[in-house]
């Protein structure tokens, strides 16, 4: 049994998989997830688990060389766009209409749906490399 680190065997394997430069989503409850992406549904209720402890988790394990957000997120819910920059202090932030969002995560290797019911509660994390 793994004692710890993410132990939902689909999110691990998924975060062991990615290579450099391949994108992962971290969304919220609502975010529309294109069909010929994997999707590792974490969702049980609203709120739960939350986005911001999803993404946590999930940077422990995963080397970021750069994020994107959606534009709307600093306006609409500026506390989570808060909270979300801070957990990448010196990395590089692109923003891109949500609609523009949406069309880009048809590239991203996975999604990793969390119950947040934030919107604009999304994240794009491209993968980086650890030397």
């Amino acid at each position: 049994m793994k004692k710890s680190g993410i132990l939902n065997p689909q999110l691990s394997r998924v975060i062991a998989e990615t290579g450099h430069k391949d994108l992962l989503v971290v969304t919220d409850a609502g975010l529309p997830i294109p069909q010929e992406i994997e999707r590792v549904d974490l969702s049980l209720v609203a709120g739960k688990p939350a986005f911001l402890d999803v993404l946590k988790e999930v940077i422990k394990e995963l080397a970021v060389e750069k994020i994107i957000l959606a534009e709307e997120t600093e306006k609409i819910s500026p506390h989570m766009y808060r909270e979300i920059v801070s957990l990448f202090p010196g990395i590089p932030i692109e923003t891109m209409p949500h609609v523009d969002f949406k069309k880009k995560t048809k590239e991203a290797k996975a999604a990793i749906r969390s119950g947040e019911f934030t919107p604009y509660a999304n994240v794009i994390l491209v993968a980086g490399v650890v030397y």
